[in-house]
């Protein structure tokens, strides 16, 4: 089993933790993971995470470390554990774990962010604001938010190779009966690789159940009796596009860019805690493997 720097990297500032597992199959242009040994790295640069949540600040991105291992089946990726099943020529299946992404909007060091060692848990972590939430009218303010708690995610997922990419699909549920939520994923990506210089390109939609969008975007009594009766979560497809293109100096440099851009579902989108339908994330800087 083997995975890419490049996808360690995207990973860190995406919406989508769970995405960093192979994506692409391994050649000269990569830089691939082998079998049984760790893989230690870091991105630096200059990058941002918008926030859509009314009176969060975005994210800021500068330093992303990276961690991994792969071995005959167990593998380790930034957090995320998993066991390969199969693994064959044009498709590979595993289960697999890691980390909720929405979570990231509330709590600046949410392991989505940016990733952390240890277990999350052990942090003491405030929301990004402080004051309640402006609304036009005294009786629809929203007042100061909830804890919105730590989960993991556990599920399958599958990659299909072919000449015209890869194509990841995953079904995941939430392991720590926060929310009893289940998400879908499905992405298709595509590598290019031209001497030093490398391009991957993907589009992605990503399923959240009703329980997921109620218990992130959704109004508690107590922080909005109005709102709350309101707004009424649904399940919904976030939908976007991701860009990386690297420069290859040497065999352990390289410079980086790379960008997401994401659509929220409508459901999501009509929250009375967001005040924007989308977010895009990205890094411009350079990353070094140990």
């Amino acid at each position: 089993m083997k995975s890419l720097f490049c996808g360690l990297i995207l990973s860190a500032i995406s919406l989508s933790p769970l995405a960093a597992r192979a994506e692409l199959v391994c050649d000269d242009t990569t830089d691939c993971i082998t079998k049984g040994s760790w893989d230690l790295g870091i991105a630096f640069g200059y990058g941002q995470k918008t926030n859509p949540l009314k009176d969060f600040k975005d994210i800021p991105i500068y330093v992303l470390p990276t961690i991994a291992y792969y071995g005959d089946n167990w593998f380790f990726d930034n957090g995320a554990v998993g066991y390969t099943l199969t693994e064959q020529e044009r498709f590979t299946v595993n289960l697999v774990t890691g980390f909720s992404s929405d979570r990231a909007f509330f709590y600046r060091w949410d392991p989505s962010n940016i990733f952390l060692a240890g277990s999350s848990r052990s942090f003491e972590q405030s929301p990004f604001r402080s004051l309640p939430i402006q609304m036009t009218a005294e009786s629809q303010q929203i007042g100061e938010l909830e804890s919105r708690h730590f989960t993991y995610l556990g599920g399958v997922e599958a990659y299909v190779y072919n000449r015209f990419g890869t194509w990841r699909l995953a079904l995941l549920h939430d392991l720590f009966d926060v929310h009893d939520g289940m998400e879908g994923q499905v992405k298709w990506n595509y590598h290019l690789a031209h001497k030093n210089l490398s391009l991957d390109f993907a589009v992605f939609f990503d399923w959240k159940s009703q329980e997921v969008v109620n218990y992130y975007y959704g109004v508690r009594p107590s922080e909005s009796a109005y709102w709350s009766d309101k707004y009424r979560a649904e399940d919904g497809w976030n939908r976007g596009a991701e860009l990386t293109a690297r420069y290859h100096l040497t065999p352990e440099w390289e410079l980086l860019m790379t960008a997401r851009y994401t659509q929220f579902a409508d459901t999501i989108a009509a929250s009375p805690l967001l005040d924007e339908d989308d977010s895009y994330a990205y890094l411009i800087g350079a990353a070094y493997r140990f």
